[in-house]
């Protein structure tokens, strides 16, 4: 009789996982997926095999190989036993195999071959760096400048990505080649195969005058090459706003932070924020009252303030300069008191008044060939909206491309929620179509949605609008906006004098349009006694 065969379980055999990096259990070493097999390196088994095992009096791990009382990771520091022990970050790389070590000799009578002086090994794409540290760019600027006139030598990666920034810049004057040196320097030291630190752009360019960061970032941030650092991204008006509080001492400063707070409508009542340029311009004109109260009045808190102190701090200021004082003051204390910090008001009953000046007329010597000193499409049209159609700066710097028509003969100007439509004449309309056909030429991969441009503004990839020392510089010397604006106004209210026809063609208030009314005809308006 024939016994039962065992069954046999069928086993599915699977091919072994590649090997990892993985660290040595001996002497802690880290060691590549392409080198040798299992957890231990090849020196530390080459001293298991010769050498007896016991514990290490330097690092006290047991069951180790040891020479002269010590591990492998401690016996190098045989001569450094009065120093404390320490982990050292060891790498365990195949002699021969990969990443050769290649010496490069130094000869004392040999002059320097530049062409050979190359940056340290670039980092390959996907390498995270192992030590995030500051980057110092001083060395590299002063090695720089010691090479041969010209360009430093560069892979045929960064060559294309600085050719390309060149194409993309063209147009510019010569003294924005300082923007491809910049270029040209980070790709010479850094490479071309990795992202660049933000920061590491801007601490080159702070080292010397002849250097820009902000178009190099852009274009760095286009192509997925910016590693963006926050610190750099901060408001400007914030960061001087936190630096003007840490000037001030506690409580004031903790108390002035409080309006700040309730200004951009973060307190107890909920309301449209104020923007932080606002506030710096309020707290601006606050520091020098508050700094006198903290150091000469010996306050050490707003609650001590008294009414007699807010009228004492206004005394011999006008125009302006005293209305923009009351007006911060009001809005501090009146803060402050909703918040429930201070018990009363000091300057509930403060007066700020209004200021409120007679329109001029411009010398007409200084209007005659207004546009022939121009001398540019972009000084021509800035004048032509000013003089003509009577639009402030700030209008006219954020006037869009798409609110021009020139089928229609109309320009939409953006005044919050509503618009304000302009019809052009034919002058106007004229130097209209020759700017947009400048911009065009001067400028046709330019994005920005503005209508009014700069060689900057132009090629700035966050499409900011021109300056208001633009627009004034295309004016003759003598002239202002506000100036130029007025006269029109004026000149209008004198042939008209109709306040609806005003608002209809400069689009002002009710109170505007009677203000020059009542300069161009004050024999009509004048308030007779009864």
């Amino acid at each position: 009789m024939q016994k039962d065969q065992p069954t046999r379980t069928p086993y599915i055999t699977t091919p072994a996982p590649p090997r990892l990096p993985r660290q040595c259990r001996d002497c802690h070493a880290w060691m590549p997926s392409d080198g040798c097999a299992g957890f231990r390196c090849d020196p530390c088994r080459h001293w298991r095999e010769s050498l007896e095992r016991g514990r290490c009096c330097r690092c006290g791990r047991d069951k180790l190989p040891q020479r002269d009382g010590r591990c492998r990771g401690c016996h190098p520091y045989r001569l450094l036993d009065e120093v404390p022990p320490a982990t050292q970050l060891a790498f365990a790389l195949p002699t021969g195999k990969v990443f050769p070590f290649v010496a490069f000799p130094v000869d004392a009578e040999k002059a320097p071959d530049h062409g050979k002086e190359r940056p340290a090994m670039h980092t390959i794409r996907g390498q995270e760096p192992l030590f995030t540290l500051r980057r110092d760019w001083a060395p590299v600027l002063a090695m720089l400048r010691s090479m041969p006139p010209g360009e430093p030598p560069l892979t045929n990666s960064a060559r294309s990505l600085v050719e390309e920034f060149t194409r993309f810049r063209a147009g510019q004057c010569p003294k924005y080649r300082k923007n491809i040196s910049t270029l040209t320097i980070l790709m010479y030291w850094l490479g071309a195969e990795t992202a660049i630190f933000e920061r590491d752009v801007y601490d080159l360019t702070q080292l010397d005058e002849h250097l820009a960061a902000k178009p190099v970032c852009q274009f760095l941030r286009a192509r997925g090459l910016l590693v963006e650092d926050p610190g750099l991204h901060r408001n400007a008006d914030l960061a001087w706003i936190e630096s003007a509080l840490a000037a001030l001492p506690e409580p004031f400063a903790s108390e002035v932070a409080t309006w700040v707070k309730v200004i951009r409508e973060q307190g107890r009542r909920e309301g449209e924020p104020r923007g932080y340029d606002g506030i710096r311009h309020y707290l601006w004109a606050l520091q020098p009252t508050l700094t006198a109260w903290t150091t000469t009045a010996s306050v050490t808190s707003l609650r001590e303030i008294t009414t007699d102190q807010v009228e004492s701090a206004l005394e011999g200021l006008t125009g302006y300069t005293r209305q923009r004082l009351a007006t911060a003051l009001r809005s501090l204390f009146r803060a402050l008191k909703r918040e429930r910090v201070i018990f009363r008001n000091p300057a509930r009953n403060l007066p700020v008044g209004t200021l409120k000046t007679i329109p001029k007329s411009v010398p007409s010597d200084l209007l005659t060939g207004l546009l022939d000193q121009a001398g540019t499409p972009l000084g021509c049209l800035i004048i032509a909206l000013v003089a003509i159609h009577a639009l402030p700066g700030h209008e006219i710097r954020s006037v869009h491309t798409t609110g021009l028509d020139l089928s229609r003969g109309t320009l939409e100007v953006r005044r919050g929620l509503l618009r304000h439509t302009l019809y052009l004449e034919e002058l106007t309309h004229q130097l209209a179509i020759d700017w947009t056909a400048y911009r065009h030429q001067r400028w046709p991969a330019s994005t920005n949605p503005h209508l009014l441009v700069s060689q900057v503004s132009a090629v700035d990839t966050d499409h900011p609008a021109v300056s208001m020392g633009l627009l004034s510089g295309a004016l003759p010397r003598g002239l202002t906006l506000s100036g130029l604006r007025q006269d029109r106004i004026l000149d209008e209210a004198s042939e008209s004098a109709d306040p609806l026809r005003l608002m209809r063609l400069f689009g002002v208030t009710e109170q505007t349009a009677m203000r020059y009314i009542t300069a161009a005809h004050p024999e009509r308006t004048a308030k007779l006694p009864r």
